[in-house]
């Protein structure tokens, strides 16, 4: 069993036993208000592992299963299975993080903002996809016409930059697009400083040969 489906069995066991749990929902979910004025700080972790329903849940776990396993692999080519894994694990609960600071410091005084669900760390995951394979076709789900990824991602950053600015709905977009960011710097940081393997590099001649 590799860690993407244990990742992924405990995301959903959490999830679901929050969508029962009233209490345990509102103990869990990002609330920029009771991490600054209680110090609440495990809300950053805790809120990516409930969802707001089970479609959410299953939406985020099958882009995440879809393309973390691949990524897994690639870990464990760059840094060896052992240091693979564990970093591995680390871009994906540091990825919870660092896509929820912008919402953190944009909302840390309303109390009536709340977020959840695994999106900024799937995003990273998908984006570290992208760099190490950007030609790879990719598509919305059921929706089998592809593109290569690195025009997906190209264009996703865009929507989700547009949707970010014109505001509404309950979507957070800009965890999306911090964590899409965070995710390509990562694996093309440690790829080049642990695995000694240039990923720009190779991610720009695989698109010039594309």
């Amino acid at each position: 069993m590799n860690i993407t489906l244990i990742i992924v069995i405990f995301t959903a066991i959490i999830s679901i036993y929050a969508l029962q749990k009233e209490e345990i929902m509102d103990k869990l979910i990002f609330s920029p208000t009771a991490i600054s004025q209680q110090n609440q700080w495990y809300r950053f972790v805790s809120s990516g592992f409930i969802h707001a329903d089970l479609g959410h849940l299953f939406f985020n776990m099958y882009s995440f299963y879809s393309f973390g396993a691949y990524v897994e692999e690639e870990f464990d080519t760059l840094f060896g299975p052992s240091i693979g894994k564990i970093l591995y694990i680390v871009l994906y609960i540091t990825a919870i993080i660092i896509s929820s600071i912008p919402s953190f410091i944009k909302n840390k005084d309303n109390y009536y903002y709340r977020s959840l669900g695994a999106s900024g760390a799937v995003s990273a995951i998908v984006f570290a996809f992208i760099m190490v394979s950007p030609t790879s076709k990719m598509g919305l789900m059921f929706i089998p016409i592809g593109i290569p990824s690195y025009i997906f991602g190209l264009l996703f950053l865009v929507v989700s930059s547009i949707l970010d600015k014109r505001g509404g709905g309950n979507i957070n977009h800009s965890a999306h697009i911090f964590g899409a960011i965070y995710g390509a710097l990562f694996i093309t940081t440690l790829g080049t400083l642990l695995g000694h393997i240039n990923i720009f590099y190779l991610f720009i001649s695989q698109i010039a040969g594309y």
